[in-house]
């Protein structure tokens, strides 16, 4: 028997399948469901920063006095609060998988109070899914990354329970920021969050939501970048995100260095049905592969071997087309 426990930012997992923050993880029932058909833990759908600051925009009429739109946000966080911590609290009832909450965030501010009741609604874990683009003309070189560290600050000085970095694919050097995130107290990261994919309607002009879900050719940019950085920062884990669309894809991750995957557009095309067949293929690599654990494989394919890190740091390509007319 193959056996596909792994570690994953201190929580103990019975296999590497993570189902990631979305719609589907804020019902509870569902969240019974994705245990009971093999997954490994549940990323309760974010409470968003960006959302709740906008909504209060939108309900507060146009000159209403400043004390009162303060008012209108601080009513509106602590209604987003009291329903994802029911949430939390239902889910922790009815599952015996880890409950990891999340929080996608953009700047250091008053909900990094969430942080503390979150801990006491039994949350195992805390995901920070900082989302964001550096596009001032003042943009100081650094200033998008250093914002990463003062989040995780602010909320590891206030909880106890692991707190666990999702990371955008946008970052000038990873390693470094991983390094950093370490160092200040992150338990693991993820590699990498989906930012909202535009289109443009040419006929009505404006702007309008591009593929929702991922594409499995999604997976070579985190392969990459956890094949680099989990050679580079040892004692921090890593998940990879993006992309995981079968069992190979598993496989790949976990070769790469990944300690667990977070998985969300696969289920919403294929259903809860995909774990087991995820799963289902990992077990039978294994065996083909003479592997009796994930940790006998883990970052075999990494950077930390020569001959890997020439291939996962090559950026030309040229070579590949040669044979092209």
């Amino acid at each position: 028997m193959v056996n596909l426990k792994t570690k994953f930012a201190t929580l103990e997992l019975r296999n590497p399948i993570i189902i990631s923050s979305c719609v589907l993880t804020y019902k509870p029932e569902n969240n019974l469901a994705f245990e009971q058909a093999g997954a490994a833990a549940v990323v309760i759908k974010s409470l968003f920063e960006e959302s709740i600051i906008r909504e209060a925009d939108h309900l507060q009429k146009d000159g209403e006095h400043v004390e009162a739109a303060d008012y209108m946000q601080g009513y509106l966080s602590a209604e987003h609060l009291r329903k994802y911590i029911d949430v939390i609290h239902r889910s922790k009832q009815l599952c015996s998988i880890p409950i990891i909450a999340s929080i996608c965030c953009r700047s250091q501010g008053e909900w990094t109070e969430f942080a503390e009741a979150i801990e006491c609604a039994g949350a195992d874990a805390l995901e920070l899914n900082v989302m964001g683009l550096a596009t001032s003309r003042n943009y100081c070189d650094g200033d998008y990354e250093q914002r990463h560290i003062e989040i995780l600050k602010a909320v590891h000085d206030k909880i106890k329970i692991p707190i666990i970095v999702k990371l955008g694919a946008n970052l000038t050097n990873p390693v470094n920021v991983v390094k950093r995130l370490k160092v200040y107290g992150a338990a693991g990261v993820v590699m990498f969050n989906r930012p909202y994919q535009i289109d443009i309607d040419i006929e009505q002009m404006e702007y309008s939501s591009a593929k929702v879900v991922s594409q499995p050719s999604d997976l070579v940019n985190p392969l990459r970048w956890v094949g680099i950085t989990s050679a580079a920062v040892k004692g921090i884990s890593y998940a990879l995100s993006g992309g995981v669309h079968s069992g190979a894809a598993v496989v790949k991750s976990l070769l790469a260095g990944a300690s667990a995957v977070e998985v969300c557009s696969a289920i919403y095309r294929e259903g809860n049905g995909w774990i087991n067949a995820a799963l289902a293929f990992t077990e039978e690599w294994c065996r083909r592969h003479n592997y009796q654990s994930i940790d006998e494989f883990r970052a075999l394919m990494s950077a930390k071997y020569a001959d890997n890190a020439d291939s996962l740091e090559r950026m030309q390509f040229m070579r590949y087309f040669g044979g092209w007319k």
